[in-house]
């Protein structure tokens, strides 16, 4: 890639619209409800923590924060904003959609020119770029905001970069972090931002996070309850034909014990090309999430059908507490079991035929 405008973004979901770009924020207004309580009432933070399952928007109620932020001139002759509204027209929003205002600093994993390739970790480069920013002044003595993005991603380094930046924060400035594992962060680093917590999406909210993103014929029961409520997750699922490989999972599940090998074989083979990690890891989470909602029903929770077949399928494996136990525990054991293969790079094809075996296993403890 020479083109820098081919360069991805690491905090872009695939298939989706970079979070500048989307207009709206879907879901989250407690959220909001809180950022303005807290600029209303003239006790803003300097830092503030945004945390919440990866993709119901964290990104977006972020960007959605530094327009508002960045957008402010002062008192209002109408008291205080009862909303992150901002004019889509006002030319800073042009700018920061552009990466070109210069009042934001968007602070994520850089890419590695020899390598061709995104880094694993933001830093201490990029967080040196933060000290740097915040050292300039606001030409118009307005806000400054940087957004981190995520922060889970910090490298040791560069997270002892952002906390030193924390513990003197400059005025007039607002650092904030996108966190889809805060428990990652440092405890130092986490006591000093101000936590903002994001909803998972009712499917209505969902529906319109799809749209506004350009799926708007996308959505679907069984989208909805695959991606958890998160807008993220079903963008992905859309783009990667998630929920058809979802229902292939089950029908494959409700043949054991005594499962059918060739769909099994046929499956696994889905994930058999080396460097192709995409298949792969979305068939490693696809079956982890089937166990999971087999335990869930178990356990007495209510399911939405999300493939044909599978209420049936819970009905006759996970219709009672022994049973869920069964299979929580396998997922918990195949995670591990995944975690490990991908991290040593074993067969792709072999490790998701391996798990479908113990499947098999396990079913027949169910019965």
């Amino acid at each position: 890639m020479s083109d820098e405008e081919d360069i991805p973004e690491p905090d872009a979901a695939e298939g989706a619209p970079h979070p500048r770009h989307a207009g709206q924020v879907f879901g989250q207004a407690r959220a909001e409800a809180a950022f303005l309580e807290a600029f209303n009432g003239g006790r803003m933070h300097h830092a503030w923590l945004i945390s919440g399952p990866k993709g119901v928007g964290k990104a977006t109620l972020a960007w959605q924060i530094a327009r508002f932020l960045l957008t402010q001139e002062g008192g209002s002759l109408f008291g205080p904003p009862g909303d992150l509204a901002t004019d889509p027209g006002a030319p800073v929003i042009a700018r920061m959609a552009a990466l070109a205002e210069p009042r934001l600093l968007l602070c994520r994993r850089p890419w590695d020119p020899q390598k061709k390739r995104l880094k694993t970790a933001i830093t201490i480069d990029e967080v040196r770029k933060l000290k740097g920013f915040f050292n300039l002044s606001a030409a118009d003595g307005g806000w400054r905001v940087a957004i981190v993005d995520a922060a889970d991603e910090l490298n040791s380094a560069a997270a002892n970069g952002l906390l030193k930046i924390l513990e003197e924060p400059p005025e007039k400035a607002v650092i904030l972090l996108v966190a889809h594992q805060p428990s990652k962060l440092l405890p130092t680093i986490r006591s000093r931002c101000r936590s903002l917590r994001c909803d998972t999406l009712d499917e209505a909210d969902m529906a319109k996070a799809l749209s506004q993103a350009g799926h708007a014929e996308g959505m679907s029961s069984a989208l909805a309850a695959l991606s958890g409520g998160a807008p993220g997750q079903a963008i992905r699922l859309l783009a990667d034909d998630g929920v058809k490989l979802y229902g292939q999972i089950i029908s494959l599940v409700a043949t054991a014990p005594n499962l059918d090998r060739g769909l099994a074989l046929a499956l696994a083979e889905k994930c058999a090309a080396r460097g192709n990690e995409g298949p792969y890891a979305l068939m490693v989470e696809l079956v982890s999430l089937a166990l999971v909602r087999l335990a869930r029903h178990g356990a007495g929770m209510p399911m939405v059908e999300a493939a044909t077949g599978e209420l049936a399928l819970a009905t006759r494996l996970a219709a009672t507490p022994r049973q869920a136990r069964i299979w929580a525990d396998l997922q918990q054991d195949i995670s591990a079991r995944t975690t490990h293969a991908r991290a040593v790079n074993l067969d792709p094809a072999q490790v998701i035929l391996d798990a479908f075996m113990q499947i098999d296993k396990a079913a027949r403890k169910a019965l």
